[in-house]
């Protein structure tokens, strides 16, 4: 299962130079809730939401959104072992808590400092 982070998704939807490689399509994906807000703001602001609106309903469609329980929430106020942003703070609490439950999952983000913070609490990453 991979955990998809919002950079991987709006990279793929943006068509930019560093899209993710095509076997990432081939697994589960899940994230949280979050990553549908983060689209939708961003592409709202850059005035392309009604242009890529299909694509991105059927991105959307293929992940499985992980609500932001009060576990989830706990965590991100926890301490990191690095600072960290709110956001990314609910996607490593996010991450942590689907690992602690159980689940194999990797992180595929092009964020350096969140990979940076997932190898501290040994989130495994997927190459991109």
């Amino acid at each position: 299962m991979i955990y998809l982070d919002t950079s991987v998704a709006l990279a793929f939807l943006l068509s930019e130079d560093r899209n993710p490689p095509e076997t990432i399509w081939e697994h589960s994906l899940v994230s949280s809730r979050l990553i549908e807000y983060e689209i939708w703001t961003s592409l709202h602001r850059q005035r392309l939401s009604e242009v890529l609106s299909e694509s991105t309903n059927a991105l959307l469609g293929r992940i499985a959104l992980l609500e932001l329980s009060t576990a989830v929430l706990s965590r991100a106020l926890e301490e990191f072992p690095k600072p960290v942003r709110t956001l990314d703070a609910l996607h490593l609490a996010s991450c942590t808590y689907l690992l602690d439950h159980g689940r194999r999952v990797s992180l595929a983000s092009y964020d350096q400092k969140m990979c940076a913070v997932a190898t501290e609490l040994k989130i495994p990453l997927i190459e991109l």
